[in-house]
């Protein structure tokens, strides 16, 4: 027991190596691990005194533990059966077809990561690019929510800046978790898509073994409480209006809910903007036969360096305003209960009903739309009819000339619309974006008193 051992230094060192990771990894890394989790449980509770909504267990588990609940879940079980049976494959080939489902969909949500960067980050560039506006159609209705029922904001989808304002907007209420198409799974920004609680979705996925994968985490996210934002229309307006809802998400979401359980309330938002940032894509891919934009990461890259650019030498200016209203929330609960047979389609009815009659009204589509429908005006003939439209509309009680006047350089300035002597008309270059920007404004919209439009007909017939 006490003779000297010889070894080779190298196996000597190979034997060091081999202690310290044994080591770390059964007494620093759990010990580390405990330390870390320990502070973020603390931070996570002194926030969750600062939320309207509590972020939930659900939210904050492993994402390991998650995968694990949701393939082993009798639902997923079934249709890994019925996936197998069909298509006469193993059922081990099937589970594991399930397994790689579940970690694509599966989020790994960070407290850190949405509230340290992500809030200030969507605060940075909301606030760079846009004048925000904030309103409701019944806030205290917003307000009295039932704390215990699960909320899904339902949104318009107008542009990939939605997720950034909503989440701005949203931070004072609870982590949004929303669904995220397939364009954001490329590293590295499917892992920050990840941290911040989204999950990804094939919007055409053939496969029933995928839908019930899908559906079975929505029912499990839905039962926990998680706060979720949807887009109904399932991707970018191309023309600038409403579009028609897409009943996947709404279907998974009344299937996870049992009459007399947990209520679900849904929160109808509308937005709108001044400009789109992607608007000359959106109009070029509404003229092809799919939905394809073709946004090439150099001319993406090259317009952010123009900006940065401008706002360095002190000619940057921001796109105007950005608008969001909450409009009227929908118990799922009293709306079963005086929808007895198609509560789906009735529910997405009413949804698309509330969000159209929220969209706040903002100077440069309703230019647009004033001089879709009137021509030509005089420059502050179109500057009065606007103001006291978005007044009645109540998106500013004091509609500022500055506002106004910023959205018609814009339109000047793209050669959508033109200036010349002192009269504003079509420029007949545009006529795509025109049409969008038209589309955009509430269709219940009405410009100026009768006096007035008794004038602005007879300087137009002049």
């Amino acid at each position: 027991m006490t003779e000297t051992v010889e070894l080779p230094l190298w196996l000597f060192l190979l034997i060091l190596v081999f202690a310290a990771v044994t080591f770390a990894s059964h007494f620093l890394f759990p010990s580390v691990r405990w330390f870390f989790r320990r502070r973020l449980e603390r931070a996570v509770k002194r926030l969750n005194t600062r939320l309207q909504r509590p972020i939930q267990p659900f939210k904050l588990a492993e994402r390991h533990d998650m995968i694990q609940r949701l393939i082993y879940d009798p639902q997923v079980g079934q249709a890994v059966q019925d996936h197998a049976r069909e298509t006469g494959v193993p059922e081990a080939v099937a589970f594991e077809m399930a397994r790689r489902y579940a970690r694509e969909i599966v989020p790994s949500f960070s407290a850190v990561a949405y509230f340290s960067i992500a809030i200030r980050l969507a605060r940075m560039l909301s606030n760079a690019f846009y004048d925000v506006r904030l309103s409701y159609q019944d806030e205290e209705a917003i307000k009295t929510i039932d704390p215990d029922a699960t909320v899904v904001f339902v949104m318009n989808h107008r542009s990939n800046m939605d997720y950034v304002l909503v989440t701005y907007l949203a931070a004072q209420h609870s982590a949004l978790s929303y669904a995220v198409g397939e364009w954001a799974r490329v590293w590295p920004l499917s892992r920050l898509i990840r941290a911040m609680g989204a999950y990804f979705i094939r919007r055409r996925s053939g496969s029933e073994l995928y839908r019930q994968v899908l559906a079975c985490y929505v029912r499990h996210a839905t039962e926990a409480g998680v706060t979720q934002a949807m887009f109904p229309e399932g991707g970018l307006s191309l023309t600038g209006a409403l579009g028609r809802p897409k009943l996947g998400l709404l279907k998974y979401i009344l299937d996870g809910t049992k009459p007399g359980g947990k209520d679900v309330v849904f929160v109808p938002v509308a937005l709108n903007y001044d400009r789109v940032l992607e608007d000359t894509i959106l109009t070029k891919a509404a003229l092809g036969s799919e939905r394809r934009f073709r946004a090439r990461i150099g001319v993406i890259t090259g317009w952010i360096l123009k900006q940065i650019g401008r706002r360095l030498i002190g000619r940057y200016t921001r796109f105007g305003l950005a608008s969001v209203r909450y409009g009227r929330p929908i118990s799922l609960q009293d709306f079963r209960a005086e929808h007895e047979q198609d509560v789906m389609t009735d529910l997405a009815r009413a949804l698309m009903g509330r969000i159209k009659d929220a969209i706040p009204l903002v100077p440069l589509p309703a230019i647009c739309k004033l001089i879709q429908d009137r021509t030509e005006l005089l420059e502050d003939d179109v500057r009065s009819l606007v103001a006291q439209a978005m007044r009645r509309d109540g998106t500013l009680t004091d509609p500022s000339e500055a506002a106004i006047t910023q959205a018609l350089d814009q339109l000047v300035q793209r050669r959508i619309l033109k200036q010349v002597d002192g009269k504003i008309s079509q420029s007949g270059q545009r006529v795509d974006l025109l049409e969008y920007y038209a589309a955009s404004a509430p269709g219940d919209v009405e410009f100026g008193d009768a006096a007035l439009a008794k004038r602005v007909s007879a300087s137009a017939g002049s």
